[in-house]
């Protein structure tokens, strides 16, 4: 039981962060930063991925053992994430360009602590035949 709690604070917890960038992102947009100051159009598209990841744990954070997939897709999300975010850290690194690793680590460890409380496999319940 303590697991599971733990499970739905974890999920909570990173639900919330994944929606923290609904701010920064309305902010771009609104203002046509995005355009005018990063000329990246990219980022407010990439931003938006966090909105749903975090609703997603948060419905999951209710009953987490019947939202496996849901919350094993958000630690791959993560890990992924963090991944692809090393390697463009190491890449700016190697052309004079300084970039924390920061973020990089906080993604890693996200997706392997959602790994790590993710529920067991729930056994298939067989029908019983009248």
């Amino acid at each position: 039981m303590k697991r599971e709690r733990l499970t739905q604070i974890v999920l909570v917890i990173v639900g919330l962060l994944n929606l923290a960038v609904i701010y920064p992102l309305f902010m771009d947009l609104w203002h046509s930063r995005w355009l005018l100051v990063q000329k990246n159009e990219v980022m407010p598209m990439f931003m938006s991925f966090f909105i749903p990841v975090g609703i997603a744990l948060l419905v999951a954070a209710r009953r987490p053992s019947e939202h496996r997939s849901m919350i094993a897709l958000a630690a791959w999300w993560h890990i992924c994430h963090g991944t692809v975010m090393a390697i463009q850290t190491v890449e700016a690194w190697s052309h004079g360009v300084h970039r924390n690793f920061t973020d990089v680590i906080l993604f890693l460890v996200i997706g392997g602590v959602l790994l790590a409380l993710l529920p067991a496999k729930q056994k298939a319940v067989e029908p019983v035949l009248a």
